[in-house]
């Protein structure tokens, strides 16, 4: 575990020191790079996150979601269900409140929850990944136990990070859940 949090701590660092211009090029980067792949552009319902500490942003994703009329829905911390995710659907006009972490999410509104079932994609922060598909979080294990049966549906699951965010290996845990892609600005990673 000690090597997780270390490897965790160094590439938070690297991702946190990128200038404000290398983010904006790299949030360009990405957005073109999704709107171009081809289950995404089939998609109507979009899970993707607000991004915080140094990850790469998706405010030009989800704004080009809007213009092409797909469904945007922000991950919610569980309000009963500890270490659990709700899906609320996310529009222009949705009242964001800070969570117990300090993300930005919609206000809780049981009308605006998709089931996970009913998702087409999601795209899941990461703090570090490696060539095989394996994908280090920020140790909560949310997104572990939302992808956890994501092959039995027809969820499809799309990590995106900077490409510093790239390590020889990740110490793998048994509870963890590898993805299927990784998409940072410069390449998409396929793993099936």
């Amino acid at each position: 575990m000690n090597q997780r949090s270390q490897l965790r701590k160094e590439i938070r660092l690297r991702r946190n020191s990128l200038q404000q211009a290398e983010q904006e090029s790299a949030a360009t980067a990405l957005a073109q790079r999704l709107s171009k792949h081809i289950q995404i552009k089939q998609a109507k319902r979009i899970a993707v996150y607000l991004s915080n500490d140094g990850e790469l942003s998706t405010s030009i994703f989800i704004n080009w979601c809007w213009q092409q009329k797909k469904e945007v829905y922000l991950p919610v911390v569980h309000p009963f269900s500890q270490g659990n995710l709700l899906f609320l659907r996310y529009q222009k006009n949705t009242e964001l409140v800070n969570n117990v972490y300090g993300i930005a999410e919609p206000k809780l509104d049981v009308t605006q929850v998709s089931p996970l079932s009913e998702l087409d994609i999601i795209c899941t922060p990461l703090v570090a990944f490696d060539k095989t598909g394996a994908r280090l979080g920020m140790g909560g294990g949310f997104y572990d136990r939302s992808l956890a049966k994501w092959q039995q549906t027809q969820i499809y699951p799309i990590g995106l990070a900077h490409d510093c965010q790239l390590v020889e290996k990740i110490p793998v845990a048994s509870w963890d859940i590898p993805l299927p892609e990784i998409i940072t600005p410069n390449k998409n990673y396929r793993f099936v």
